[in-house]
């Protein structure tokens, strides 16, 4: 196996590349082949998990299937999102404490597994308000777990892969989920009672063995001991972290930039709920835009990862310029064409798009925090921006809520207003690729 691995990693990338070691420890080079694999499988299989479980499209499915009040749907993706982000400068300290941090994601995958399996029989068991509040707090503990794993992941990947070749692992991750993701919407349009409960219940226990299954693979990478400093104290280190924002003028600009990048998530559920609004088939718009979500990361994928590894600058911007073109497009289509929505591929398209512009905008940023820092800063680095980025999602989705008194096209207007500047601060970042 070791032999196939070396052999496929040559394959997939050029001598230069394949040998570019010098920003990870001599013994780890020797490893790179298989922990590529290793964390390509892992990582695509809780990504498919993610979708098949996907807070924008099947889990407000779920809750309206249960008869859940609509004011949790609501909550679904602020607590999802903010959720692993907000508690991350003490999860840092946390992880902080171990040499060998792969423990760490494993075990978040676990009770990521556990929580969605937990969801799935709740949704059987239950009904109406018990149903969906009982749903919402395994969200909550879901959140923390993910958390987790987003802490010692990033961690993990700067100590094992070389700079060169992070890019296109998320890429081809990403582009891996995105293959079954499609047969899991196709396989919705199947399925004769497509409301029926127990369809979204299989869904989300199919993604709670993806997540077991991952863990299991993870567990197999060959971690070598980093550093430790800041794990005594977790908390008051973790706190200490924050003048990092004040004194790291680089840091502070990305987080700056993250933030006006979340335009491209936080829009997301306004194009369902606009598709929602031209679809009398509840199930019918939920499989197809599982199916959509799948053939964009599909595509898309392989090409941002590939961009990445040469400016994951360059692939925050043109992602956040598309995010927000689309969204002038959808607003113009309102103003002056609205019947065009009735268009059974119209709407169908723009989620496609905006997909494939959300794909970059988090491969851009993800592939960029990591190449930007170094060692144990690494860990600093994520955590404060992620615990931060926690507090301006929270906030920018109580504004969108606001906003969406006025109508789903001024919120869609000034989220991409929000894009257009994102793309300019980051134009102003500095590349951390050369």
């Amino acid at each position: 196996m070791h032999k196939l691995a070396d052999d496929l990693h040559q394959k997939l990338f050029n001598e230069e590349d394949a040998r570019a070691c010098k920003d990870i420890d001599g013994s780890a080079c020797r490893e790179v082949p298989g922990n590529f694999f290793r964390i390509i499988v892992s990582q695509g299989l809780t990504k498919i998990g993610d979708a098949v479980s996907n807070p924008k499209i099947v889990l407000p499915a779920l809750l309206t299937a249960v008869g859940a009040p609509l004011a949790l749907i609501g909550l679904l993706v602020p607590i999802r999102e903010a959720g692993s982000l907000v508690p991350q400068l003490g999860i840092a300290g946390y992880v902080r404490q171990f040499a060998v941090r792969k423990w760490a994601w494993v075990a978040g995958s676990v009770i990521q597994g556990a929580c969605i399996l937990a969801m799935a029989i709740a949704a059987l068991l239950l009904t109406g308000q018990v149903a969906g509040w009982s749903i919402v707090g395994l969200l909550v503990v879901f959140s923390l777990a993910r958390g987790l794993c987003s802490v010692a992941s990033k961690d993990v990947l700067g100590k094992t892969i070389p700079k060169p070749q992070r890019g296109r692992l998320n890429g081809w991750s990403s582009s891996l989920a995105g293959a079954v993701t499609i047969a899991a919407g196709v396989g919705l349009f199947s399925v004769s009672d497509q409301q029926h409960v127990w369809v979204y219940c299989a869904l989300l226990a199919f993604g709670a063995v993806l997540w077991w299954i991952a863990a299991a693979f993870y567990s197999q990478v060959d971690e070598y001991e980093g550093a430790t400093e800041g794990g005594a104290n977790a908390l008051t280190h973790a706190l200490s972290k924050l003048r990092l924002l004040v004194d790291d003028r680089r840091l502070r600009h990305f987080v700056i930039t993250r933030s006006l990048l979340l335009c491209s998530a936080l829009s997301a559920p306004y194009y369902v709920l606009l598709a929602s609004q031209h679809s009398q088939a509840l199930a019918i718009t939920t499989a197809s835009f599982v199916a959509i979500s799948g053939i964009a990361s599909l595509l898309s994928a392989p090409f941002w990862g590939l961009f990445a590894d040469r400016s994951s600058r360059q692939v925050m911007i043109m992602a956040a310029v598309v995010t927000a073109l689309l969204g002038l497009v959808v607003v113009s289509i309102s103003h002056w064409y609205p019947a065009l929505f009735s268009s059974p591929w119209v709407l169908p398209g723009v989620y496609f798009v905006l997909t494939i512009a959300h794909e970059g905008v988090r491969l851009g940023r993800k592939t960029y925090i990591v190449n930007m820092a170094e060692g144990n800063q690494r860990t600093d680095y994520v955590s404060v921006s992620n615990t931060l980025i926690g507090f301006v999602l929270l906030f920018m989705g109580g504004v969108t809520a606001w906003l969406s008194q006025w109508g789903l096209m001024v919120v869609i207007a000034v989220l991409s207003a929000l894009g257009l500047l994102g793309a300019l601060m980051a134009r102003a970042l500095p590349e951390v690729e050369r």
